[in-house]
């Protein structure tokens, strides 16, 4: 004998385990921090392994692993083929150090105690608009990375990670059949940079950021084969950024910034800008009102709150301190490198 339950008592159940998963959030996190600490992934690699193999590997509680690897099963990184024996998924995959498609730099740099502590104060920064970061470590992270230069390099390798996946987008998703020189403006490791010039040979580059910053970017540019093709340049872009460019690229760092900041930066590319040269900024764009389309770039926004002081903008937002600081828009598309958006602006005549 079966019983149904009514559609309502259903929909009320389903409601309230959607929002017990949201609560248990913070578990799911420090669930993954442990794992990609572990370095599970590349334990298990591309076969089955036993909990019991798993922690003579690790040097951890065979029975209390085996709950944690349970929990990565539920959360979707795992799958438990036969009772005690895991094996990857392709979203656990990205947690190998040595899988191509890696994100263990980022998911490492992401659930550091120095950020989940500025979390756990998110409370100051809604009620202050100032970032909880500061407030908790008495300086802001940009200091503190200086401070820690491992967590620097992990810091440089993950947001490597984190472009790996679009760059080649924004290498295909723009037209550079005008453009001779392409200057990066806080590019990093040169990830970006590097996919651009290996997808059109007749660009030369320079990859521009701090001396942190570009500390990766020689051997990332080197193994992408555009080394002699590319400048490196280190420097502080609220005073300068370097001339001769006829595309000067800006992505994923805007949401870093306040507007007093983010119109600083602009300030500064628009006085060094050759008068012909173009501006294309990559990044995140929000919609005019909330949705559940894309939720990263909300998380992505009250971080840079909580653990920058930053922000992600609306179309209009972005617009406006593009006018504010001396550019007028072209062309805004969204979508135009998959989740992320591309705005070209020129200075204004």
């Amino acid at each position: 004998m079966t019983s149904t339950v009514p559609a309502a008592l259903a929909s009320k159940i389903r409601n309230r385990a959607a929002l017990i998963e949201i609560i248990g959030g913070y578990m799911a996190s420090q669930s993954l921090a442990l794992a990609a600490e572990l370095k599970l992934a590349d334990h298990i690699h591309d076969g089955r392994v036993t909990s019991a193999q798993l922690a003579e590997a690790t040097g951890t509680h065979a029975p209390s692993l085996h709950r944690l690897l349970r929990t990565l099963v539920a959360i979707g990184l795992l799958v438990e083929p036969t009772p005690g024996e895991f094996r990857l998924t392709e979203v656990g995959e990205q947690l190998r150090t040595d899988s191509p498609n890696s994100l263990w730099a980022f998911t490492r740099f992401f659930t550091n105690p120095a950020l989940f502590s500025s979390w756990q104060q998110v409370r100051h920064s809604i009620e202050t608009g100032e970032c909880a970061f500061d407030h908790v470590h008495g300086k802001n992270a940009y200091v503190h990375l200086a401070e820690h230069p491992e967590l620097s390099r992990l810091f440089n390798v993950a947001m490597g990670q984190e472009s790996r996946a679009s760059a080649q987008l924004v290498a295909d998703g723009y037209d550079y059949s005008g453009v001779r020189t392409v200057v990066d403006v806080g590019g990093g490791d040169g990830t970006l940079l590097a996919a651009i010039l290996g997808a059109h040979p007749h660009l030369r580059g320079v990859c521009f950021d701090s001396a942190a910053g570009v500390a990766e970017a020689a051997g990332v540019l080197a193994a992408a084969g555009v080394s002699e093709r590319c400048e490196i340049v280190a420097g502080d872009f609220f005073s300068s950024v370097p001339s001769g460019g006829d595309l000067y690229i800006i992505k994923s760092v805007f949401q870093d910034w306040d507007d007093e900041n983010a119109r600083k930066l602009l300030a500064t590319v628009r006085a060094n800008l050759p008068a012909d040269a173009t501006l294309l900024i990559v990044g995140s764009v929000l919609p005019d009102t909330a949705n559940t389309d894309n939720p990263v770039m909300f998380y992505t926004d009250i971080n840079m709150l909580v653990t920058a002081g930053g922000r992600e903008r609306t179309e209009s937002e972005f617009r406006a301190l593009l006018a504010e600081t001396g550019f007028t828009v072209e062309w805004c598309g969204h979508g135009a490198a998959g989740p992320l958006s591309l705005i070209k602006a020129v200075p204004a005549s």
